[in-house]
């Protein structure tokens, strides 16, 4: 019970400052309403297109309403297009599903395979090599990785679709755009933690009872050091599903995060409104979820001791 409390004052938080922050932007919503419609905005008809909106009433009033009618699952329907809220996003929300998912699995491969490298040949020329890949990916911001990718990939080569949804191959360049730098976090994360299990007690213990390296490997050292980075997965997924806001649009993916600043552009307070409610939502039950199979699959940092393995 405490944790739907939790969720539903976050959820309000998160709804109260969005609507407040649209409604202090600059511009009218009901003349970019019009304009959109390639109606002249005379003050007649805006007039007539805030009362038919309910943009007439002072905001408190018209938060008051959308949260009345969000709670009865009704999202309420777009300024621009009148469609409603729900449909564009289960509309959108496809591409970016795929999108997420195919990031952390990238993710968690490529950060699996340089912490372990890192940490168990910690020191070494391949540490070094990856330790240097590492900074460089960190210090990459995404958009720029992006637009380097499209111009190398896209316009020079030509081996992916330059913009657009074309086919499955479309999510592979956004994905290294995006995976990129988390797995670089990632995998340091799993390198520190693979050298911190194995100069523990028990993973001594292990090779003196003369377990093979590979045994040590798979039954005391990933489990331990992986406990942490699958926590950072876990979060990771939510920010993603949350919209990658800025790669979608580099690559004119039409996902949510798309969809979110075409929506902000035109003042559409209800898709705004709507998409930054899923997003927190889904943040929050893909952390909960990560929060329950790491209780329930992986072992405390205090592992058990290996006696009798």
């Amino acid at each position: 019970m405490g944790r739907i409390l939790r969720l539903a004052a976050v959820l309000m938080g998160v709804a109260a400052i969005t609507f407040g922050l649209l409604d202090l932007a600059p511009g009218d919503p009901a003349e970019l309403v019009l304009l959109a419609r390639t109606e002249s905005p005379t003050p007649q008809k805006i007039q007539e297109v805030r009362e038919e909106l309910g943009l007439d009433a002072p905001m408190v009033i018209r938060f008051l309403r959308w949260t009345c009618s969000a709670i009865k699952g009704d999202l309420g329907r777009s300024f621009r297009t009148g469609d409603m809220v729900a449909a564009q996003i289960l509309a959108r929300l496809p591409v970016t599903f795929t999108l997420a998912a195919a990031t952390i699995l990238f993710v968690m491969a490529l950060s699996t395979i340089s912490g372990l490298a890192g940490g168990l040949y910690h020191g070494s020329i391949l540490d070094r090599a990856i330790g240097a890949l590492t900074a460089l990916s960190i210090a990459l911001p995404d958009f720029v990785l992006g637009v380097v990718l499209i111009v190398v990939f896209s316009s020079k080569v030509g081996l992916f679709p330059l913009v657009g949804m074309s086919g499955p191959q479309s999510f592979l360049l956004p994905v290294l755009a995006l995976g990129l730098s988390m797995a670089a976090v990632h995998g340091q994360v799993l390198r520190a933690g693979v050298m911190e299990v194995l100069n523990t007690d028990y993973v001594r213990f292990a090779y003196a009872k003369g377990l093979k390296p590979w045994e040590v490997l798979t039954r005391h050292v990933v489990k331990n050091a992986l406990l942490p980075v699958v926590t950072l997965w876990g979060i990771s997924l939510g920010h993603l599903f949350g919209g990658a806001v800025i790669v979608e649009n580099v690559f004119s993916l039409p996902g949510l995060g798309t969809l979110l600043v075409e929506s902000v552009l035109q003042r559409d307070i209800p898709l705004v409104q709507g998409i930054v409610l899923f997003t927190t939502l889904a943040f929050f039950l893909v952390s909960r979820l990560v929060d329950a199979l790491v209780i329930r699959f992986m072992p405390s940092m205090a592992s058990r001791p290996v006696v009798g393995a």
